[in-house]
């Protein structure tokens, strides 16, 4: 199921939304241009590498010096391949937007990256001999969903359905896809660490740390002034 649009308008402009947006798609049109090797470098320099802090040594010796903790945050702009990089787009656009429209763009901006950085030490944590970068910015969008969940339970998303590329759409409420997405990420994480020994291609715990972070910090970045139009609002 791939969400397409949500039910909630965002009545400010998204301008960090579009910010991380156009800083993703420039990083992978460009590196799109360099030759593999310059990809290699640069994914395993700006990449979360867990063996990189587990194991200096190891880090050394493959020519990736520790660099303290810088790519559990430059990590989160670069994308493994254009579904990875379009798939996060599409989630930014759909629900980070009225997020930032709660927090204003400066909160939203620190929330972000905040969800971004335990997502990736989450990850870390849970998968410390790991030799390959973990990118993306899917760990800071999943704390974006955990405010989400609580923001906009009742939201209705649109999502669409591909069954044989039939053009097949349902509406259900945020909380159940939300819900369903929490659950999947629980179960990959954990048959990951059953019977994968901790490795796995997509990097679910960061996806489950970046959503609790989400949940427990999102009350703490709304911002008040925001919040009181709002009520100012609902009362006329």
């Amino acid at each position: 199921m791939i969400p397409i649009r949500d039910s909630i308008p965002c009545n400010t402009r998204p301008i960090v939304c579009w910010a991380i947006i156009a800083i993703c798609i420039i990083i992978f049109l460009y590196m799109q241009f360099l030759p593999e090797y310059s990809q290699h470098y640069l994914l395993n320099r700006y990449g979360m590498v867990p063996a990189r802090y587990s194991n200096e040594l190891w880090g050394i010796r493959n020519g990736i010096h520790f660099d303290y903790g810088l790519s559990f945050i430059t990590s989160l702009f670069f994308h493994g391949g254009w579904f990875h990089l379009l798939i996060n787009i599409l989630f930014i656009w759909i629900f980070a937007d009225n997020i930032e429209d709660r927090m204003g763009h400066g909160l939203f901006w620190c929330f972000y990256l905040l969800c971004g950085l335990i997502a990736t030490i989450t990850q870390w944590y849970f998968d410390p001999q790991l030799i390959t970068p973990v990118v993306g910015a899917s760990g800071a969008i999943a704390g974006v969903l955990g405010a989400y969940f609580f923001l906009y339970p009742y939201a209705r998303v649109v999502l669409w359905v591909p069954f044989l590329l039939l053009p097949i759409f349902v509406e259900i409420p945020a909380i159940a896809f939300l819900g369903f997405w929490v659950i999947i990420q629980i179960n990959e994480a954990t048959t990951s660490v059953l019977f994968k020994e901790g490795s796995a291609d997509v990097a679910w715990w960061a996806h489950l740390g970046g959503f609790i972070a989400g949940v427990v910090l999102y009350r703490f970045f709304i911002s008040k002034d925001i919040e009181e139009e709002i009520v100012e609002t609902l009362e006329e």
